[in-house]
């Protein structure tokens, strides 16, 4: 039981660590021209005639790692 508990608490552990290794995204400021070096990805479009979120990742020119929001049209099949 003490095993099962340990592992548990290390996975738990692991996986409040990986959630902080990832960037917050911050909403799109077209004021404040983004630092592309490389786009790492770019979620998929929902489906439907509205304007929906869109979120970036990316690498800057200092190798950080950084998600960005912003607005698109969504994919509008009719």
């Amino acid at each position: 039981m003490k095993t099962l508990t340990a592992l548990l608490l290390a996975f738990v552990a692991t996986s409040a660590m990986a959630a902080t290794n990832e960037p917050a995204a911050t909403p799109y400021d077209p004021a404040h021209p983004l630092d592309i070096a490389k786009v790492v990805s770019v979620s998929d479009t929902p489906t439907g005639c509205d304007v929906v979120p869109a979120t970036m990742v990316y690498i800057d020119h200092q190798g950080q790692t950084q998600r960005v929001t912003y607005q698109v049209m969504g994919n509008c099949d009719l």
